[in-house]
């Protein structure tokens, strides 16, 4: 059954930002079509696949014309290092502003990222932006994937009932455009060329007892992982950088598992997949959204947040289910009573599932 709601941690708040330079879907896939062309002449797979991505246009670090020059994963990995910092400090001031906190008042910083390498982690540059305390604990994360950001919003709320008194601030920073590997000739490396987008999103989970926040409630979360699935999604490492794994199982490996997985958290809970009136979706692509629409027998429109922010932004990887939940919260659609359930997805093969109460 589900927990003492008045002791779960409350979710305060969530906004998104993004880097300065957008580029609409047809100059990207132009761009990107010729590196294809002058490689391998037939451009049809190309072609076919880009115009099934079902994504108008993508945020990106740079002006398009300058990722010519990123031609060593140093260059790529040293712009990451200049635009990450830029784009979470704004994320994380959004998110706190909009309840009335600042840097000082953030006890825990869970920050996560896949696109990006940097030691000491990025977020020590925000807690210094943003004149955070010297105690501020920091839990830096990082290969989780596209299921990082409920991920860590799901460890936050683990924190922050063990100390109920505090702030939990999840910062996800992810650039996905600087990882394309130009000389990657895979039917995957064109997915994703063209689905993934960049961006930069933060939570703010405060303990029970900070009663002057409001926020729906996380009532519950449970991660998932499936055995020996490590070559469905994922990276290798390779001189150039990350270069994407991505196995044409994808699709048919949550049509034939998200159900059952759902419905036995939710059991436990003595709810069914009826009692969800908000579906927080991670937009991996169209065919992982229709093989959940399917399994889940989700009523017409249950996804539409995410088919919107697949549309207007790619796939944020870890960023991406906390920018539809950022929008959840700003339509205030939910009601007193209703409940939410956050799905995402990521290299593991994991999916993270997180109960949310309003």
């Amino acid at each position: 059954m589900i927990p003492n709601e008045l002791s779960a941690p409350i979710l305060a708040s969530a906004a998104g930002a993004y880097p300065p330079h957008y580029a609409e879907q047809p100059e990207l896939s132009a761009a990107l079509r010729q590196m294809w062309v002058r490689r391998n002449r037939d451009a049809s797979a190309f072609d076919r696949i880009q115009r099934a991505l079902g994504v108008s246009g993508r945020h990106i670090a740079l002006d398009i014309g300058e990722y010519e020059a990123l031609d060593t994963f140093a260059k790529s990995n040293d712009t990451w290092l200049k635009v990450a910092p830029e784009v979470g400090e704004a994320a994380v001031r959004r998110a706190l502003e909009r309840v009335g906190l600042c840097g000082r008042d953030v006890d825990h910083m869970f920050f996560v990222t896949v696109t990006g390498i940097a030691t000491p982690s990025i977020d020590t540059r925000i807690a210094s932006a943003l004149e955070m305390r010297r105690d501020v604990k920091r839990t830096p994360i990082f290969g989780l994937g596209c299921v990082a950001g409920a991920s860590a919003m799901a460890r936050a709320a683990d924190y922050v009932r063990a100390y109920p008194d505090q702030i939990a601030l999840v910062v996800s920073v992810e650039l996905c455009s600087l990882t394309l590997q130009k000389d990657d000739l895979s039917i995957a490396n064109i997915i994703a060329s063209g689905l993934f987008g960049d961006g930069a999103a933060a939570a703010v989970v405060a303990g029970a007892h900070r009663a002057e926040l409001a926020g729906p409630r996380i009532v519950a979360t449970r991660p998932i992982l499936y055995r020996d699935t490590e070559r469905i999604l994922g990276w290798d490492i390779v001189d150039s950088g990350f270069k994407i794994v991505l196995a044409s199982e994808l699709p048919e490996l949550v049509r034939g598992n998200i159900a059952g997985d759902v419905d036995d958290f939710l059991g436990a809970l003595g709810l069914g997949r009826a009692d969800i009136r908000h579906w927080i979706a991670h937009a991996g692509g169209p065919k992982v959204l229709r093989a959940m629409e399917h399994a889940l027998e989700l009523p017409e429109g249950a996804l539409v947040r995410s088919w919107r922010s697949l549309n207007a932004d790619g796939n944020l990887s870890s960023a991406s289910v906390l920018f539809i939940l950022a929008e959840l919260l700003d339509e205030s659609a939910a009601e007193p009573g209703d409940y939410g359930l956050v799905v995402a997805m990521g290299p593991g093969f994991s999916v993270e599932l997180v109960l949310l109460k309003w």
